[in-house]
């Protein structure tokens, strides 16, 4: 049976977009109707002075912001954003995905410094797009006053996920990916397992633990998530977004678990106000699977954890 991952991470590229258009849409449409008319005098038979003639109405309230990202300030110039981190991410993974059909891909110390700096040039180009309209702290959330909260807020995070990936490896998720075909451990796990080069090892290191969570959280939840928020509403904000993040990964196993990690990561967004907290979580969450897998190696101990 041929491997259904580009297939699959194909169609979850699609739906994303073809979700958040049609929410596009219908709240544009919705938010387009004409406000409620205030009914004037001749509608009751009354003239301007005449003293039994109703109270007028309240005048419209301006929509109250939901949750705690602000999106006042996003454009919709910034759905021209939206495209362009999709189409690098999507186009990325779909290009690699093909090439390793005829060739296996080699991480190499350059393929994984090409990786890194590709992962902060995109925190770059929508850092600058945003910051020309509003400060870095105001845009991420980034002076938060409850910040000692990461310490259980992370951590405690973490060992949820664990447990809903638990249930997953129990329910014969991992077995069924197998069945079709799929490569149940991502590529940088593998090579966190086998690589000989320290050089690489290290690469791989700083890019799980440091470049990841803080580029691919100013990208997803710091950008892409706010935007969708902003044209299509906050519960299809969340979806699309984490959908995306999901299948960046390029791996079809791990499409649902990160796809509940990013909603996960989101949520934590929106409750703290501070894109610290998703920071935080996906830093402690990929420093544990960078250990675990660094444990599974060097003491032999049978753990698989998604990145």
């Amino acid at each position: 049976m041929p491997d259904p991952t580009e297939m699959v991470l194909t169609g979850a590229f699609a739906a994303a977009v073809v979700v958040f258009c049609v929410a596009v849409v219908l709240r544009a449409w919705s938010g387009g109707k004409p406000p409620t008319k205030q009914p004037d005098a001749a509608e009751f038979g009354g003239s301007e002075a005449s003293p039994y003639e109703p109270p007028p109405l309240p005048p419209e309230l301006p929509e109250l912001p939901v949750g705690r990202v602000p999106v006042w300030f996003y454009r919709p110039v910034d759905l021209l954003g939206v495209v362009l981190v999709f189409g690098l991410f999507a186009g990325l993974i779909l290009t690699s995905l093909r090439a390793a059909q005829t060739q296996k891909p080699e991480l190499t110390p350059d393929a994984l410094l090409v990786n890194i700096g590709f992962q902060f040039l995109m925190a770059g180009l929508v850092a600058l797009l945003v910051t020309r309209r509003v400060g870095l702290i105001q845009w991420l959330g980034l002076r938060w006053p409850a910040w000692p909260w990461m310490v259980l807020i992370a951590p405690g995070t973490v060992l949820l996920m664990w447990l809903v990936f638990s249930g997953l490896q129990f329910s014969g998720y991992v077995e069924w990916m197998q069945s079709l075909g799929v490569e149940t451990v991502q590529d940088t796990v593998r090579l966190l397992q086998e690589s000989e080069d320290p050089l690489v090892l290290g690469l791989m290191a700083f890019a799980a633990v440091i470049a990841a969570p803080l580029c691919e959280e100013i990208v997803f939840r710091g950008y892409l998530y706010p935007v969708m928020k902003k044209f299509g509403g906050m519960t299809v904000a969340a979806g699309c977004s984490a959908l995306i993040f999901a299948a960046a990964h390029g791996n079809l196993t791990a499409l649902l678990p990160l796809f509940i990690f990013g909603i996960v990561l989101v949520f934590l967004y929106e409750k703290t106000g501070s894109l610290w907290a998703p920071i935080a979580t996906h830093f402690c969450f990929n420093g544990a699977t960078v250990i675990a897998q660094m444990a599974v190696r060097y003491y032999e101990i049978p753990i698989e954890l998604p990145q």
